[in-house]
Parts: structure tokens; C-alpha cells; sequence
């Protein structure tokens, strides 16, 4: 909920150099210190004698449109994304029931050799590489705990279909120009490393 009637920037829960080389300190300091504060000042604007004014953020992103949506889901979005985040790790694979889940959808699309870790990681960077323009592509849950990989365009989120957003990459390309110039699918390859799937599973079993 908005504090004062404002909303705040987020406290990221690691050191600025903590991502590196998979995000450098620069590309934080621009994403999150200046692109998620615009947003956030962008919605402070809109929202006083509005009927959005006192909402959640989730709340807002279900039922607004326009510039209060766009600005509203891109802080959702950005909240979610610099969540999920922790030091680089070797083999760093998903925990708990999510592990389990992913086995369960997505082994039977593995090739030889495959895992069905490394068949939904292979889905979900080619959503990723393939979503045309600005955007961000999700791993989202139903009520039934079922998985889906979605491509969202803009500032949308898996939340406005009434599922649990889980894992998300940004795909608008201030999230890896400075480190990746145009290179998108090997920003998306080195993001798998820096994932606190302990975090993700937490969102997973709500």
C-alpha cells in the first residue's frame, strides 16, 4: 500500500554490485534509480482525487487503464523484478514444489539429453527473444498451481488474467542495453544465474 498516499522506490535486498557482470552496478543505478523512480513519480501525479487513490499496486494494475495502468505495472513489474534477484551461482536450479511443477509440464517437451529444467528454461528465453518491441515475458500460476510462460507487451502483468506473476524478465531494452547493446538473448542466457528461486518458490506457494 502506498505510504502517505505515495508511492515509494523500492529498497533493492542486495549491494548495487551484487549482480555483476550479469547486471552491472550502471545498468542498476539507471533501471532502478532512475527509470522505476520516474514511474513512481509518474503515478504519485496521477493518482490524488482519483478513484485508484489509496489502492495496492496489484490493485490498481487489475482494474485501471491508460497512463495510471502503464505507470502502476511497470512499478509492479520492476517490484518483482529486482525481487528476484541474488549474487551469481553456479547451477543454480529451481527449489521446492516449483521444481516439481516445472518437472511435471515440461518434461515431456525436453529433447535428448534435456532436462525439463533446460526445456522450460529454453521456452522461456525464446518467449523472451521473440516478443516484438518493449515488454516482459513471465512464468505465471493459476489457482490450480498450473505453470504458464507468457509474453506480456508494455507494462502488462499475468495479474490482470487473475494469476500469480512468479519470475518475469524485462524485455525493453533499458534492462541490458548498457551491458548487452542489442544482444537480448545473451542478456536472457546470464539472467538464470543471478534468480533467488528461494523467492520465486516463496510467490509459487504464496
Amino acid at each position: 500500500m502506498p505510504t502517505n498516499g505515495q508511492f515509494q522506490l523500492m529498497e533493492l535486498p542486495y549491494e548495487p554490485n551484487a549482480l555483476a557482470p550479469v547486471i552491472s552496478a550502471e545498468t542498476l543505478s539507471f533501471h532502478h534509480g532512475k527509470h522505476l523512480q520516474t514511474y513512481i513519480n509518474n503515478l504519485n501525479a496521477l493518482l490524488p482525487g482519483s478513484r485508484f487513490e489509496g489502492l495496492s499496486l496489484e490493485d490498481i494494475v487489475r482494474t485501471a487503464d491508460g497512463g495510471v495502468f502503464n505507470n502502476a505495472g511497470q512499478i509492479l513489474n520492476h517490484n518483482l523484478y529486482f525481487s528476484q534477484f541474488r549474487a551469481p551461482q553456479e547451477n543454480n536450479q529451481p527449489v521446492g514444489r516449483l521444481a516439481v511443477a516445472i518437472e511435471a509440464q515440461f518434461a515431456a517437451e525436453a529433447a535428448d539429453g534435456q532436462t525439463a529444467f533446460d526445456a522450460f528454461r529454453a521456452a522461456f528465453e525464446k518467449a523472451g527473444t521473440t516478443l516484438f518491441g518493449s515488454g516482459w515475458v513471465w512464468l505465471s500460476a493459476d489457482a490450480d498451481s498450473q505453470l504458464e510462460i507468457s509474453q506480456e507487451p508494455n507494462a502488462s502483468n499475468p495479474i490482470t488474467r487473475g494469476r500469480t506473476p512468479l519470475l518475469t524478465f524485462d524485455v525493453w531494452e533499458h534492462a541490458y542495453y548498457l551491458d548487452y547493446q542489442n544482444r537480448r538473448p545473451a542478456h536472457l542466457s546470464a539472467l538464470w544465474s543471478i534468480i533467488n528461486w528461494e523467492e520465486v518458490e516463496r510467490r509459487y506457494v504464496g
